[in-house]
């Protein structure tokens, strides 16, 4: 089962730079994306999303290869190869795979304008390099959705505000001089 995360940013460029955080992370074997959004918001009235792979183009490569092929058994590959180039990105158009679109268009109206927001689906990560990290973007991000655990939800959300993760000691401050550690001074 593959877990959605929704990270949204003040600004655009984070979000194109999470996702490119995310993509190297991938051909670390880190983590197994299934899909990877960036949806930004440009004016109050207007959502964009920026798909990681553009299935138009890709089905217009794919058509027009298989019907040039199917075209060359028919003695006429060059319309063979317009009409499937055609047919592909028409398929490719209207094929939704991964997050579906209206709901990240949905949610990019809780977007400030001049915001982003990253939609992962991931299939499998190791969690504690994943967020080690995401500390690289603290303070930076916050959650919006997540189907995560509410315990790896809070590891996220800690890693995101630049917060001690749960669980995990907190080094008391000094009460006094007494506590701390004298240091001979260096001899020359």
């Amino acid at each position: 089962m593959a877990d959605l995360l929704a990270i949204a940013f003040d600004d655009e460029a984070t979000g194109f730079e999470l996702r490119t955080e995310l993509v190297k992370m991938q051909q670390e074997y880190l983590i197994e994306l299934e899909d990877a959004v960036v949806v930004t918001r440009p004016s109050a009235e207007d959502i964009q999303l920026h798909q990681a792979v553009n299935l138009t183009a890709a089905g217009a490569v794919g058509g027009g290869f298989w019907g040039a092929l199917i075209g060359l058994l028919f003695l006429n590959p060059l319309v063979g190869a317009a009409v499937g180039a055609g047919a592909g990105a028409l398929a490719g158009r209207f094929t939704d795979v991964g997050i579906n679109d209206d709901f990240m268009r949905q949610a990019g109206h809780a977007l400030q304008p001049g915001g982003s927001a990253v939609f992962v689906l991931i299939r499998k990560m190791t969690a504690d390099k994943v967020l080690e990290r995401l500390e690289g973007f603290h303070r930076r991000g916050r959650v919006l959705q997540t189907s995560l655990s509410h315990e790896d939800e809070g590891r996220l959300r800690d890693a995101l505000s630049g917060a001690a993760p749960q669980g995990a000691p907190v080094a008391a401050a000094p009460t006094d001089e007494s506590d701390v550690p004298k240091v001979a001074p260096r001899e020359t």
